[in-house]
Order: C-alpha cells, then sequence, then structure tokens
C-alpha cells in the first residue's frame, strides 16, 4: 500500500509531539498504510511515543530559529539561515521529489516546512500543511528576513491548502484553510499514580519545563530554597550556570531531578508528568500550552527572545489556561516563590475547547485516500 510521508520541522519538541498525536490517529484508522517520518527531531522521541510501525528518516527539512538556549535566540544567523534555504529550494526539493517517487507516496503532510510542501508539488503528490503558524510570517518578523519569506510564501501558496490550529499566525499565503481543534498529549494515568510511580514527594510539584535547549544562568541556590514546592526538573537538560545536565546537580532542597528514561521505562509519558504537577514553569510553546490545557495544568511562563509567535501566545492562552507571567529575571535568579503561590490560587480559565485535533485531521487525510 502506498504510504503517507510526513514531514515535521525540527524546531523544538512542539512540532513533534502534535504530529505524532495525528502520525497515532492515521494509524488507529488505518493501520495497514505505511507512515514514513521525515524530520531532523530526534528519533527516541517516535520510538517512544509513535503506537505503531512507521519508517524514520533523519533529514533536515526547514532551517527553524537558531537557539543559544530556550530563552534566546540568533536572529542574524535565523535569517542567514532561511535566506540560504530559500536559495537552496529548489534544489533541495527536486531531490525530495525524487525520494516521494522513489516511495510512491500517497499523500504528504508537513508541519510546516516549505520543502515537503514544494516537493510534493514536483512529485504530484497531494499534500497538507499543518500547524499554529507559517515559517515565511516568523522569518518576515526579522529584519533581513523579507526576501527568504517572500519565496517561501510562494511556496504555501501553491501548496493551496492547510490545517491551521488554535493560537495560529501567519497563513495569509495559503487559499484554503481549514480550522482544527487543539492536538493535544492527554494523560492516560491519573496524578496520583503518575507520582506513586516516580516515587515524587508528597505536596506541590511543578514541572520546569524548557526542551532540550535548556537555560543558562539560573541561580539554582536560590531555587532550592523555594519553600513548598518540589520542582522537577528533567535530569537531560542543560540547566544553570555552568549549561550541565540536572543529573550532575542532583536533588538539593526544592530541586527534584525526572528521570525521563526512568519515566518512559515505567509506562508513563510526558504529559503524565504534566497532568500530575500543579504547575509547570516553561516558555510560551504551542506544545506546552495544549497539553497544560488538555491536563488542566496550570502555566507560569517567562519570555523567549524575539520570536512573533510568542505575542500571539500570550494574548490567546489565557482564555484556556491558568497562566501567569514571570520576568526571565526573576526566573533566572530563582525568584519564583510568590509567583507559583499566586498561580496555582487561581481561578480556572473560561474557556474548555475541544483537544481532538489529531483524530480530525487524521479523518480527513484518511478520507481523501479512499
Amino acid at each position: 500500500m502506498r504510504p503517507i510521508v510526513y514531514a515535521i520541522s525540527g524546531h523544538g519538541f512542539g512540532h513533534a509531539s502534535r504530529s505524532i498525536e495525528v502520525v497515532n490517529a492515521l494509524l488507529a484508522a488505518h493501520p495497514a498504510r505505511p507512515v514514513h517520518i521525515r524530520t531532523s527531531a530526534p528519533r527516541w522521541l517516535f520510538d517512544l511515543t509513535v503506537r505503531g510501525p512507521f519508517v524514520y528518516h533523519a533529514v533536515n527539512t526547514d532551517p527553524g530559529v537558531v537557539q543559544h538556549d530556550s530563552l534566546s535566540l540568533d536572529a542574524d544567523e535565523t535569517v542567514r539561515r532561511a535566506s540560504a534555504y530559500a536559495r537552496d529550494l529548489p534544489a533541495l526539493a527536486a531531490r525530495e521529489a525524487e525520494v516521494l517517487r522513489q516511495l510512491d507516496a500517497a499523500f504528504v503532510v508537513a508541519d510546516i516546512p516549505p520543502l515537503a510542501l514544494a516537493a510534493a508539488r514536483l512529485a504530484g503528490v497531494p499534500a497538507m500543511a499543518i500547524g499554529n503558524f507559517t515559517w515565511d510570517w516568523i522569518f518576515r518578523d526579522y529584519p533581513g528576513g523579507e526576501d527568504a519569506a517572500d519565496v517561501l510564501g510562494e511556496v504555501y501558496r501553491r501548496a493551496g491548502r492547510a490545517f491551521r490550529l488554535p493560537l495560529a499566525g501567519g497563513f495569509e499565503t495559503i487559499p484554503d484553510v481549514i480550522d482544527l481543534p487543539f492536538i493535544a498529549r492527554r494523560a492516560t494515568y491519573a496524578p496520583a499514580d503518575t507520582r506513586a510511580r516516580l516515587g515524587l514527594p508528597r505536596g506541590r510539584l511543578a514541572l520546569v519545563s524548557f526542551g532540550g535547549y535548556g537555560v543558562s544562568g539560573m541561580d539554582l541556590d536560590a531555587l532550592s530554597r523555594t519553600t513548598g514546592w518540589t520542582l522537577l526538573v528533567s535530569a537531560s537538560v542543560p540547566f544553570g550556570p555552568d549549561r550541565v545536565p540536572f543529573a550532575q546537580v542532583g536533588t538539593r532542597g526544592a530541586l527534584h531531578p525526572l528521570d525521563e528514561p526512568a519515566m518512559y521505562g515505567v509506562g508513563l509519558r510526558y504529559e503524565d508528568v504534566v497532568a500530575a504537577v500543579d504547575v509547570v514553569v516553561t516558555k510560551p510553546g504551542y506544545g506546552i500550552i495544549s497539553e497544560c490545557l488538555a491536563n488542566d495544568t496550570a502555566l507560569l511562563y517567562t519570555d523567549r527572545g524575539h520570536f512573533i509567535e510568542y505575542d500571539v501566545l500570550v494574548r490567546e492562552m489565557p482564555r484556556y489556561v491558568r497562566c501567569a507571567y514571570l520576568p526571565q529575571a526573576e526566573l533566572l535568579r530563582g525568584d519564583w516563590q510568590a509567583a507559583l503561590d499566586t498561580l496555582v490560587a487561581s481561578p480556572p480559565a473560561p474557556e474548555r475547547p475541544a483537544v481532538d485535533g489529531a483524530v480530525v485531521a487524521a479523518q480527513w487525510i484518511v478520507r481523501q485516500l479512499a
């Protein structure tokens, strides 16, 4: 049977985590249909969370945004890479189109790399973009990024159609847009069960979630003196003044390492931990916002450098998630106490939207292949 090819941006984990939900829904709806995943996101993320057979291809699908760490980025290098990507796109798309022909692809889904859409058009394969932003919109906001944005916007225009998730920006260049509900990972274990499986202490828990980029310059001594809270930090994430994995810091006061391999080993997933804590401390991103929404967890966020999506997320997310802002200076000096205490006592968000976007998208794609 001809496969679905799913191309995923490797920028952070958010694109991959929501794409995995759609892949799982596709596999559930049509288990005989092969799925090929093309991305620079790490393979282990898919091995641990895709519920069915798939083929993984390590491919750099787009340049993303260049990060120093989770809270700072390099705008000049981002524009340089975006410009090179736009310049090289015809040759890249020709090679990618040949891959699609060799695979005899039936359909291409792109979250949301222009390369995959350009290649699908060359190969004559139907395609659908999916995301909450487009890369032309992102790059146009940086000085010098306008020419790359024009090229990528034309690719999106020619692709013709897209699923647009909530918390969206861009999409003006795409003629046919279908709005989806949220795609979100939901816990499969009760919070008490997750806490017991991980041996977590009683009382209030906060998950420190800054993805694989980590955070530099954190005052760990001050943070460890937070009272009434246990702060879970992924053991593998670079954290603190020396950017060492937190496993090398170890348990200290309020700080407690989260052993993610052990977590997966006992059958838990990251979304189970999100559901088991009272607050997630993070930078705003679609993935973590949607998971806090789906699992009724509060979100304490900080600023993340100049990224136009941030403004949309900060404006829209109070409708759906209990959230509060912690200035980056306070975050880095470990002054979280008042913000955590205030947020955990705040009322629920006013709206409870649907979070079944993965199933809606998968059903639409399967109908196109009928």
